[in-house]
């Protein structure tokens, strides 16, 4: 049985989802400013105009980011050694027994489904079987992968604001979601594994520093003896 969660964090960057969090919630802010600044439209159509920018803008910022942090883009958005393609930029990541196809997606809000569109549809097959391939290198995907989703929530309250941002495995049928946490909550682990750390040198040597097993009082240099003295030459 594949754990999914631990398959995502051995395969996708931890800085990788920090940045791309700083990067969609600037977009989402972006959107706002130009649609309230250049346009004069109605509340309804204002809302619409921003969805549209807002999702554009971090579309491409999901693509630009994850190249930074070695993802590979579908090449053509073709699956190699499927018939499916993709119009949405997906990044594949390399784990250490089990790839990433990670791809980006905005949800009308918290924990909803996004939209079913051909470039999903496309992505949750792998979640059941991907056919085997005779490409071996990073950027194609394997027979093993999984797909996942950097999801966005806006906030319905704040204008330009992100609501929740999650990391989400949508089953095969795309009815629901197999794996679901909050962006928060799934960086937590990355540290849960890290052993703890003993006690090292300043320089990262890794060298123990160890405590005496008995401590001396404090002597007043006024009253040492010679051999005690601060400097230890014994004058």
């Amino acid at each position: 049985m594949i754990d999914v969660r631990q398959t995502i964090l051995d395969a996708v960057p931890k800085d990788l989802l920090l940045d791309l969090e700083d990067r969609l919630r600037a977009e989402a802010l972006k959107a706002n400013d130009v649609v309230q600044r250049e346009f004069s439209l109605n509340p309804k159509r204002s809302r619409e105009a921003e969805g549209q920018i807002r999702f554009r803008l971090q579309e491409q910022g999901y693509e630009e980011v994850v190249q930074l942090h070695g993802g590979h883009l579908l090449t053509d958005g073709v699956m190699v050694g499927t018939d499916l393609k993709v119009f949405q930029p997906f990044a594949r990541f390399v784990g250490p027994k089990i790839g990433v196809i990670l791809g980006f997606a905005s949800m009308p809000e918290r924990k909803k489904i996004p939209p079913k569109n051909m470039s999903r549809a496309a992505g949750v097959t792998l979640n059941v079987s991907l056919q085997h391939t005779l490409f071996s290198d990073d950027r194609s995907p394997q027979p093993t992968d999984i797909f996942a989703l950097f999801l966005t929530a806006r906030d319905r309250e704040r204008a330009g604001m992100i609501e929740e941002i999650a990391i989400g495995v949508i089953g095969s049928d795309y009815k629901d979601f197999l794996l679901y946490e909050s962006l928060e909550n799934f960086l937590g682990g990355y540290g849960a594994q890290t052993p703890a750390a003993g006690p090292q040198d300043l320089h990262g040597g890794g060298s123990v520093v160890k405590l005496r097993q008995a401590r001396k009082l404090f002597v007043p240099p006024e009253t040492r003896q010679d051999k005690e003295s601060e400097d230890g030459t014994g004058e």
